[in-house]
């Protein structure tokens, strides 16, 4: 019996530091029978012509119109039973495309397979890059299992999933992941899986950095709040404790300016409550980098909780305000994949 085809698709946008990386993982896969393609969103860079030299068949979407709709043409212009949803940035194990046809293979009824990254980064440039590698690891790491969104850095899924559940909101520039995973998690199972691994090329300033987490957390708000529940994934109890307590960590400087100097031990005590919050995750990161590292670590990760708290606190503004917000995540009609602006094959 034939194995069945697995189209590999790469949306890109401006990758071409990593594409490369990607495509040649991809293309050497032990899983014998992968397609890949790359669906170019209108770069700037050289990033098209370094993927289609490593291999891949090369496709435009003829005009810049985000990840989602990326993702959707390449589904409809692929031909695999099985799809693997690939970020330009990530470098799959060899055996990635071979697990995840296996555990959607293994009567467990999965409906999607999400992989995980490694603690180091693809492309070791920076420290706020080692710091967001082992960050991410870490909360993939607790997420192994059952899940109701999806990890999109790798996710795999039969062709009749996609079609069933319908396309990625094309409407969605920033938060398709998070919108997809609602769709798919209320029919079918989806599994975040250490089996099936890869590295991650993470962003490598912390400007960047902090401005994907305020805008991922602020506009996860109207997801979460319109959910009775959520089944693991990031949302945990500790997790919050820390994000709350930065804030509460700096406005307490005041604190011994207001009451006297006995109070400077409040605003002590409010950031080790939030280093508590993620004691687990700061054992891990000594573990893998020492105590020198570590460090550099709960500093950053300090100001991923101020930012994390921020954007919470706008995106509470903006579900008073606009009804618009409130119902981001309302279901779409299912939109037509045939675009008119499709650019023609690269490779």
């Amino acid at each position: 019996m034939s194995l069945p085809l697995v189209s590999v698709i790469v949306p890109n946008y401006n990758y071409g530091r990593s594409i490369g990386l990607c495509v040649e993982a991809a293309l050497a896969q032990t899983y014998p029978n992968v397609e890949i393609v790359v669906v170019d969103d209108c770069s700037t860079d050289d990033s098209a012509a370094i993927a289609s030299a490593a291999g891949a068949r090369v496709v435009s979407t003829g005009v810049n119109s985000g990840v989602a709709v990326a993702r959707n043409l390449g589904a409809e212009l692929s031909s695999g039973e099985i799809l693997v949803f690939l970020d330009s940035d990530v470098a799959m194990h060899p055996d990635a495309v071979a697990k995840s046809v296996e555990l959607l293979a293994s009567g467990q009824g999965y409906g999607a397979i999400c992989g995980t990254y490694e603690p180091e980064p693809l492309i070791r440039d920076s420290l706020i890059e080692e710091y967001r590698s082992l960050q991410q690891y870490y909360l993939l790491l607790k997420s192994e299992g059952v899940i109701d969104t999806v990890h999109t850095a790798i996710l795999a899924m039969p062709r009749r999933v996609f079609d069933e559940v319908g396309p990625f909101n094309p409407i969605l520039r920033h938060t398709e992941d998070q919108d997809y995973g609602r769709r798919i998690s209320e029919r079918y199972t989806v599994l975040s899986s250490l089996e099936v691994r890869g590295r991650h090329d993470h962003d490598d300033t912390v400007r960047i950095v902090l401005d994907k987490v305020f805008a991922r957390a602020r506009l996860a708000v109207p997801l979460i709040l319109g959910r009775r529940h959520l089944q693991g994934g990031f949302v945990t109890g500790p997790r919050a404790g820390a994000s709350l307590a930065a804030p509460l960590t700096v406005a307490a400087l005041a604190a011994p300016l207001l009451w006297g100097a006995a109070w400077a031990l409040l605003p002590l005590a409010l950031f080790l409550l939030g280093v508590w919050g993620d004691l687990d995750m700061y054992r891990e990161v000594r573990r893998h980098r020492g105590r020198l590292f570590l460090g550099y670590f709960v500093a950053v990760n300090f100001l991923v909780n101020l930012t994390v708290f921020a954007a919470i606190g706008v995106a509470g503004v903006q579900w008073l305000c606009s009804k618009r917000f409130r119902h981001l995540y309302d279901p779409q009609p299912r939109p037509d994949l045939a675009r008119a602006t499709v650019g023609a094959d690269r490779g």
